[in-house]
């Protein structure tokens, strides 16, 4: 069965819930072109006032599917598609929970760092893993870390590719309480019953005014370096082989 995402409707809570079980909730391709669209649906549905994003079962999401890595860092119609629901995510207008059960790594961090709360449950386990797999995260994904946890979490986060557990995740700003379903439902309960038009308005000026400078020919450099590298393919047949990737050293330019 390929991936999926699900939409329940209770009152004024939607919840999205990731299904591809079988890879612990990876997004599929067609999952992430899939997310802004369910997202649209739910801006104009009237009822809904807060939704929540969980993975189904026992796990967050653990990333993107690896069958698609190969393609990481191509110049293909398909490589920002992760970037395009997170930042169609991040935008919607009414307020977003996360609800992470399980490991929430790679897409998984970028979904819940979209969403303006995040709740995690004493199992969660949290990574983000490009260092892994020979790639570069993306620089809206960064962004977004760095101002949520600062810099220097974002360090430890990205260059070691370690997971990570709940108190350090709750001590840097990556999660915002450790808490279960029961609570979940009880804050969602009280989002609903606030006002609308000023969490709209909220979100939206406090993006702006978390906005940063990113010089975007830097980014292209690297994305460039590393796309001809190779190592996104090594990145991925290490994944794949279940071994340690073997990454060649590279005499890389001063970064700043």
């Amino acid at each position: 069965m390929t991936g999926r995402l699900d939409v329940e409707i209770a009152g004024a809570v939607a919840t999205v819930r990731i299904a591809n079980p079988a890879k612990r909730n990876a997004m599929t391709a067609d999952m992430w072109r899939e997310l802004p669209t369910v997202l649209d649906g739910l801006i104009v549905e009237d009822a809904v006032r807060v939704v929540v994003l969980r993975g189904d079962g026992n796990t967050f999401c653990a990333g993107a599917d690896i069958a698609n890595l190969a393609d990481v860092g191509a110049d293909t119609p398909d490589a920002n598609l992760a970037v395009a629901a997170e930042e169609a995510l991040a935008r919607f207008p009414k307020p977003t929970i996360a609800r992470i059960e399980g490991f929430c790594v790679g897409g998984g961090c970028q979904l819940a760092l979209a969403c303006d709360f995040r709740f995690a449950t004493a199992d969660a386990r949290f990574g983000i893993t490009p260092a892994k797999l020979g790639i570069v995260y993306p620089a809206s994904s960064t962004a977004r870390l760095v101002q949520s946890v600062g810099p220097a979490a974002a360090r430890f986060l990205l260059l070691s590719a370690e997971l990570v557990g709940v108190d350090r995740a709750l001590r840097w700003g990556l999660i915002d309480e450790i808490a279960g379903e029961a609570r979940v439902d009880e804050f969602a309960g009280v989002l609903a019953s606030r006002s609308a038009l000023s969490q709209a308005a909220s979100k939206e000026i406090i993006a702006m005014a978390a906005a940063t400078s990113i010089d975007a020919d830097r980014v292209a450099h690297w994305m460039r370096e590393v796309r001809e590298s190779g190592e996104a393919r090594e990145g991925a047949d290490a994944f794949l082989a279940r071994r340690p990737p073997s990454f060649p050293w590279h005499p890389h330019p001063k970064i700043f």
